[in-house]
């Protein structure tokens, strides 16, 4: 399989260029070749006009190219300036303490990124840890800074800030490049974006002279529709309510005291940053896990602990984070894991079961060989139209489900499975069905939901109308600061 198709790319001291593209389109692939992570068959790499061949990230350093990598490569029980000095071959053996705090101070105040020296990495928000993974590369004398996916885990406050130390740097004169599939942020920050799409280059143009339509046309090589969708008719009765939920584990609540209701026919959108407890409240909703205090109640139905299959017998239908892991089997075929959830005797219809696969594969354009095709072959939208189909469709001869529960929908998703996606859940919710949407996206959140609540360390923070919704207070409560 070739990542990279004859790429070229010219990026420009003092813009911020970004390289957009679906997930598997080769973004990541060409950062990796362009700081020394990979090497190229074939090709040329060059650097101010001189070609160069890197062997490692560290002879990316040396021509002044660094990466700052999605996940975080930092040593938790060091302090920033050892993370920073970490590695550094120019430093001497013993450390100059003072000096580099010194330095490495300067480099903060200069770039915007306030960062304290001798605080500890484990004491670190998710946002203060990218800041130190961008002075050490700074510190390390890079020029070209290539940013993996850097707003992922961040609130929107914290997306701000490091829109202003992006923009700080190419005054500099450096050269930033961007890498990102969200094209808000993408129109907002760049000044050049370049499209892959399948290791090729399908666009490269100025920000200036493009749209976000335009753009989304070049990623998926058809026309996306992406702009927000709310309820066309009033909710109805109540069909999910949480009371007091809560769980506690190693004497830490994950969910704390979360009080909500869901109606019919609207979605609710559960917005946080990633660790305060969205995954556990899909689960004890589900059925999965146990709650050590509250009730929850589908369609008036009290099924508190009574576990997954009886909450699913009430009308829920959960869609995990996890869709390979926990919602589907790999192993097992399509038309196999659409019949995992129903309840069956010990022999299965293996005719009707193939039969009724091939008609959700047609209903739901699922891309794959076959109903006999083993799950982990399909790609992630695909993979996730098959749980999608096998909860939504239902069981024949019994309703749809009356809540649908689910976790990060679309994460990993390119563009145009995003909007099937998105269409299949706003189609769940014209029909009468109450949506639980917990995404750590903001601004999927914003352009599905109804209403927004955010969660912070396991508790409702906030909660508001997602229409006309102001983005700084819903950051500031996902920040654990009252709005």
């Amino acid at each position: 399989m070739i990542a990279n198709d004859s790429v070229d790319v010219d990026v420009r001291r003092g813009e911020v260029h970004t390289l957009l593209g679906e997930n598997g389109a080769g973004k990541s692939t060409l950062a990796a070749v362009m700081s020394g992570l990979y090497r190229p068959e074939a090709g040329e790499l060059f650097v101010d006009g001189e070609r160069v061949v890197l062997h490692s990230p560290r002879e990316g350093l040396a021509h002044g190219i660094g990466m700052v990598h999605q996940h975080f490569r930092l040593v938790d029980r060091f302090t920033v300036a050892e993370n920073i000095a970490l590695g550094d071959p120019n430093q001497s053996v013993v450390l100059d303490t003072r000096a580099l705090e010194a330095r490495v101070t300067e480099l903060g105040e200069r770039f915007g990124l306030p960062i304290k020296p001798r605080a500890r990495v484990e004491d670190l928000s998710v946002g203060e840890r990218q800041r130190v993974e961008i002075v050490k590369t700074l510190y390390r004398g890079a020029e070209v800074l290539l940013l993996d996916e850097p707003t992922a885990v961040l609130t929107p406050q914290e997306v701000d800030a490091l829109f202003e130390t992006v923009r700080a740097m190419s005054v500099a004169g450096k050269a930033v490049v961007f890498i990102s599939h969200k094209l808000g942020e993408v129109m907002e920050i760049s000044d050049q974006v370049t499209v892959l799409r399948a290791g090729r280059v399908t666009g490269d143009v100025r920000v200036a002279d493009t749209t976000r339509e335009a753009l989304a046309r070049m990623m998926v090589g058809r026309d996306v529709d992406l702009s927000p969708r709310r309820a066309t008719k009033a909710p109805v009765a109540s069909v999910l309510e949480l009371r007091e939920l809560t769980l506690v584990e190693s004497g830490r609540a994950l969910v704390d005291r979360v009080s909500l209701e869901l109606l019919g026919g609207e979605i609710v959108g559960v917005a946080g940053v990633a660790g305060n407890g969205q995954r556990e409240l899909g689960e004890l909703i589900a059925g999965i896990r146990r709650p050590s205090h509250g009730r929850v109640f589908v369609g008036g139905k009290d099924v508190t602990s009574r576990g997954a299959r009886a909450t699913r017998a009430a009308g829920l239908a959960f869609l995990p984070e996890d869709r390979l892991g926990t919602g589907l089997a790999p192993s097992l075929t399509i038309a196999e894991n659409l019949l995992l959830t129903r309840p069956r005797g010990f022999f299965v219809n293996t005719r009707r079961a193939v039969n009724e696969a091939r008609e959700l594969i047609a209903e739901y354009e699922i891309k794959a060989p076959g109903p006999n095709a083993q799950t982990r072959v399909l790609s992630g939208g695909n993979a996730q139209k098959v749980l999608i189909a096998r909860e939504l469709h239902g069981t024949p001869g019994v309703d749809a489900p009356s809540v649908l529960v689910t976790a990060s929908p679309t994460r990993g998703l390119d563009v145009g499975a995003i909007e099937t996606v998105r269409s299949l859940l706003d189609q769940a919710r014209a029909r009468g069905a109450g949506v639980l949407l917990i995404s750590e996206d903001l601004e999927e959140v914003l352009s599905l939901s109804d209403r927004v609540v955010v969660l912070y360390r396991g508790a409702i923070a906030y909660e508001c109308r997602a229409e006309g919704a102001r983005r700084e207070s819903i950051g500031l409560a996902m920040a654990g600061v009252a709005p």
